[in-house]
């Protein structure tokens, strides 16, 4: 009983299909990807970050190159004595020194042009004699104060240091103390060559480098990068601060060799999906050989079962004929097999159901039809014995009445009951001027007016410009009402009804103010969301109708809000869409 139960023929078709699909397209297909995919991976990185390399070890050259040819003409000028006696020299006049320097310093930038590295040669003397200005500085107070100048009196070689502040970023200066002769060390004599920082941002910003370079000092301290996204042109920034991305790799970290770098590095940092960017234009490649693998196999099943996903879908498509009550019958091959079975069983049931239907649950139709166009023919002979013209004769005839009597209040009462209760069954015109819903407005005011006494004052101030503007028909009523008996009515004081329509720009704006009892903030959002979420009127039928029908009429083209506070009055504000007749 066990065995039979997972027997292989008691799995549904789909899941064969399925098992069928992945054991002979999706794993194989997938195991092959992934194989593929690593290792061509694995080739493409290890041979990026071979090129990497090499490119960074440039970079690391380039620079040493350009700070040795710098310290290669400092090394020129440290043994040439004449240079020493200009400084030692001390002058007596003004033209004994321009005489010297015409002599000595006048040419000593011509290094300039013939290195392109080399932006300036600079000196600096304590010397009081000489005049400081044509690349001469004095060595001041500040000057020992600063960091480069002690460093320098600690070591006995060349410093490399990057100047701050300075004009241009990333300016590296390379000072050397002049003191190659121990008999002319009378002055302090120092000189300076500043690197052209065009020439290290050319380095530094290698085409063939794809990510970040960072010469860090001995703190980590970022001195010059072409990170682009880090302000350390304008800030210390440490280097082990730096959010990097997650696939971001570091490069192994390179010394500069010399001793007067001081434990200063050059760091690189690449995005991975730099480095794999050749795999990803290889892409289309990966994609075709899937798509092949994918189609073979896919194409071997959809001929293997075609023969039952054909006959199986068709038997499908009739049961949803069916379902329309439309009971045609499949053609029938004589097929042997389950399906076969299925599509002949089918048919038999077709053909069944098409003859009870006919026989018994059209009769049963028919009749019921008949019963129901009976009932609502008598539905229509009592609705039609109520006549609302009965009712506009009969107010009439009470109204004559009063005015036979000398009743004229009363008349004049009933008569605008028959206005409103007219105008309330004829929505054939579903579009009126506000000048038309105004006379509905007073005949209820009048109404109210003759009901509460002296309780009730209303006054009414209408904009002679929106008089012709056409709004849906009872639109503003509602709220008059709702004012008068839930506002003023529940009140013992007197009350007053304030309603004001004007235009404002090209909107008709509609304001009605009591001082009735108000509402609660509860009230408040309860009215408020019951506008917004419940679709049934329920409660509240009144400004439900208005709101819903001005949604219909204006979509969000209108403004409604209302303002209420317990025993100080409501206020309703509706802003439409100025519409002239």
């Amino acid at each position: 009983m066990i065995a039979s139960k997972y027997h292989f023929n008691n799995v549904k078709l789909r899941n064969k299909l399925l098992i069928l699909y992945i054991l002979c397209v999706f794993i194989p297909i997938v195991f092959t990807n992934i194989v593929f995919y690593n290792v061509t991976t694995d080739n493409i990185k290890k041979q990026k970050m071979h090129d990497v390399e090499l490119v960074l070890e440039q970079i690391r050259n380039e620079f040493i190159a350009v700070i040795d040819q710098g310290v290669g003409i400092s090394s020129s000028f440290y043994s040439d004595a004449k240079l020493y006696d200009f400084f030692e020299e001390e002058y007596e006049t003004t033209i004994d020194y321009i005489e010297a320097y015409d002599t000595y310093l006048r040419e000593f930038n011509r290094y300039s042009p013939i290195f392109y590295s080399i932006q300036a040669i600079s000196f600096y003397s304590d010397n009081p004699a000489v005049i400081y200005a044509g690349g001469v500085r004095p060595i001041t107070e500040r000057t020992r104060e600063e960091e480069w100048y002690t460093t320098l009196n600690r070591v006995n070689h060349p410093l490399v240091v990057k100047m701050q502040p300075a004009q241009d970023v990333g300016l590296f200066s390379i000072l050397r103390e002049l003191d190659y002769y121990s008999d002319k060390n009378n002055t302090e004599k120092i000189i300076r060559i500043d690197i052209n920082p065009i020439t290290i941002t050319q380095i530094f910003n290698n085409v063939t480098f794809q990510g970040n370079v960072y010469l860090v000092n001995e703190n980590r301290t970022i001195e010059f990068s072409n990170d682009q996204d880090t302000p350390w042109d304008s800030e210390p920034i440490h280097f082990d601060a730096l959010a990097m991305p997650e696939d971001t790799i570091l490069l192994e970290e390179r010394y500069l060799p010399h001793n007067f770098f001081q434990g200063w590095k050059i760091i690189g940092t690449i995005s991975e999906r730099e480095i794999l960017e050749e795999l990803h234009r290889s892409s289309r490649f990966i994609i075709i050989m899937a798509s092949i693998n994918f189609l073979l196999p896919s194409l071997i099943i959809i001929l293997i079962t075609r023969s039952l996903h054909t006959r199986i879908h068709r038997v499908l498509k009739y049961m949803k004929k069916m379902k329309k009550q439309n009971f045609e019958t499949i053609e029938f091959a004589g097929d042997r097999d389950e399906i076969g079975e299925l599509t002949n069983e089918f048919n038999k049931m077709s053909q069944t159901i098409k003859r009870l239907i006919n026989e018994v649950y059209v009769a049963n139709i028919q009749k019921k039809d008949l019963q129901l166009k009976e009932k609502q023919a008598q539905l229509s002979a009592l609705q039609s014995q109520i006549n609302p013209h009965f009712l506009f004769n009969a107010l009439e005839t009470i109204r004559m009445r009063s005015i036979i009597k000398g009743e004229n209040e009363t008349a004049k009462i009933i008569q605008n009951m028959a206005k409103i209760f007219r105008n309330s069954l004829t929505w054939g015109k579903d579009w009126v001027t506000i000048q038309e819903e105004m006379q509905l407005i007073l005949c209820f005011l009048e109404i109210q007016k003759y009901r509460f006494g002296d309780k009730l004052e209303y006054v009414i101030d209408i904009d002679e410009k929106v008089e012709d503007c056409l709004i849906p028909k009872m639109s503003f009523l509602p709220f008059v009402e709702n004012a008068s008996i839930h506002g003023i009515e529940p009140q013992k004081e007197k009350g007053s009804i304030h309603l004001k329509i004007q235009l404002v720009g090209d909107k008709v704006v509609y304001i009605l103010r009591d001082n009735g009892a108000g509402m609660e903030n509860t009230q408040l959002a309860n009215l408020y969301n019951s506008l917004i979420k419940e679709k049934s009127m329920g409660e509240r039928v009144g400004i439900k109708n208005v709101y819903y029908r001005l949604q219909l009429y204006y979509k969000d083209d209108f403004e409604f809000t209302i303002n209420s506070a317990p025993g100080e009055g409501t206020t309703v504000q509706i802003s439409l869409p100025f519409e002239k007749k």
